[in-house]
Parts: C-alpha cells; structure tokens; sequence
C-alpha cells in the first residue's frame, strides 16, 4: 500500500492510535493522586504535553482504559441545551499568536485537551476556531426511537419531560431518560458524538456529591441533565445508556463492541498526558 492510500500516515497522531489503542497504558485511567502511564498514543515527537485532569463518567467492566469526559451544560432562557466549550483565548507564544480553549470550571481546569482520543482532536468541532453553535442536536441516525421525529432540531429540557418515568423496558423504569446527540457539528466533516441523560440521581448527586468532584459537578449539570463525550475509550465505538441486558449493563451505559461498562452516576477525577500545544 502506498503512503498516498494510507488513511492514517505514519506521521499522524491518528495512526498511533489506531496501531495502539487496544490495551494501551497511556490510554489507562489513574487516580488524580497517582502516577500517570504513558505512551505514544498520547505524545507526539516524545515530549507531551503535560498532564491533563479530567472528570468522566467511570468504566466499571470491560477493555475501557478509562472513563468518557463529561461535557459541562447550560441551559438558555428557551430551555435549549448547550455544550460548555472552553473559553477561547489569543496568547502569543513564541512570539506567534495562537488560540487556546481553557477556563477553570468547578475548580478543575477545562480544556479542549479533555477530548484527545480516537483523533477526536481533529474533529474541526474541537478547534478554537470553528464558528456555529455549541447547541447540543438531535441526530439524523439517533439511539433512541423517542427522537425519531427530531433530527437535526436543538434538544430542549422539555424534551425529557417524562424523564421520572420513562422506560425502554431494559432495566429499572425511572431510572433516567437518555438521548444521543451532536455537538459543535453543523456542517462538519466529522460530527462529535454526545450522550445526553436527564435523571433523579443526577439532581441527587448535585446536591450531594463531596469534593472537588462535586463541586464540578453542580457547575456542569443543570435541572437533572448530564452530557458526555460519547466515545468509547476502548476502541471508539459508540456506547449508549440502557441500551443492552449483557450482565451489569441494564442500568448502565453499554458499549456492544467489546462489552466495556460504565456508570453515568460515578464521577472521576482521571488524569493523562496530553498532546503537546503548538507552542510546546
């Protein structure tokens, strides 16, 4: 094969990680408090770019190396749900200008370095730079029958009206009511794949989650809803909550490609060596 039909050259981030992602250390999740494992999965030309926290729903089963990155929400004054994408900034570095996407959030840093896997990152949705919305929408090929009628439409609070009740008849009834989602993705190349759940026991944890997880969690949730990024760390596949009766998985979100679990109601704080910036 030559290098012309090679999808991911040899130089790309995007070909280290498919070559090696599965069983990756540098994919692992680790405690805040502990050492980072890395390897060339998550560095480019061997330098890195430092270590980056993050807060992510936990892996509980499977081949997941780690949890999936929560997506701070906000609600507007129509009830219309957005994404919190990080503040922009112009610094100049090196003495060139470049842009950057980071702001404290409930006491954590938040960044655009949170999605750096499955080449996420070169999604033009993650770049300082792309100019639609940051309103989550409903897909034209959704998980859920219930948004059928919905593609493309802005997802509103409204829409999860019954969320106390809602069943799928997979697991408990009232447990939360799911909807898969597109964000920053408006005439794009690649959309990026989110998970929106309105639930109880997301208005429970605000109030009573301990720790800087939660005070980041009362800043990202809002009315009971809680997003992620919705890409398996395993393989980057597309999970879905109360989507499969395999084992443990009723009541939790399941990814059909390799059987990795994880629990939408568990916050973690998980750390990995991110990919250096243009300045690094």
């Amino acid at each position: 094969m030559s290098a012309e039909d090679d999808k991911y050259p040899t130089s790309s981030g995007r070909r280290r990680f498919v070559k090696g992602v599965v069983g990756s250390a540098g994919l692992a999740a680790v405690g805040a408090t502990t050492a980072v494992s890395v390897d060339s999965a998550t560095q480019r030309t061997g330098t890195g770019g430092g270590t980056t926290e993050f807060f992510a729903i936990e892996n509980t089963d499977g081949p997941a190396p780690r949890g999936m990155p929560v997506i701070p929400l906000k609600i507007d004054d129509e009830g219309y749900i957005q994404g919190v994408y990080p503040e922009v900034k112009t610094v100049e570095r090196g003495g060139e200008e470049i842009e950057v996407a980071e702001q404290d959030l409930g006491g954590i840093s938040y960044s655009s370095d949170w999605f750096q896997y499955c080449g996420i990152q070169s999604y033009q949705g993650i770049y300082p730079g792309y100019e639609g919305d940051n309103y989550l929408r409903h897909p034209s090929d959704p998980t859920y029958d219930w948004q059928g009628d919905f593609a493309g439409a802005r997802i509103n609070i409204s829409d999860f009206e019954d969320y106390e009740t809602w069943n799928n008849d997979i697991g408990t009834a009232g447990l939360g009511k799911p909807a898969s989602a597109t964000w920053r993705s408006q005439d794009t190349e690649n959309s990026i794949p989110v998970q929106v759940l309105r639930s109880t026991r997301v208005e429970e944890l605000a109030e009573n989650l301990d720790g800087d997880a939660g005070e980041f969690f009362r800043e990202a949730t809002s009315q009971g809803a809680i997003a992620w990024l919705n890409k398996c760390t395993h393989f980057c596949c597309v999970p879905g909550f109360k989507i499969s009766t395999y084992e443990n998985a009723d009541n939790r979100v399941y990814c059909p490609c390799h059987q990795s679990i994880y629990n939408p109601f568990s916050i973690v704080k998980r750390a990995f060596v991110a990919y250096p910036r243009p300045d690094q």
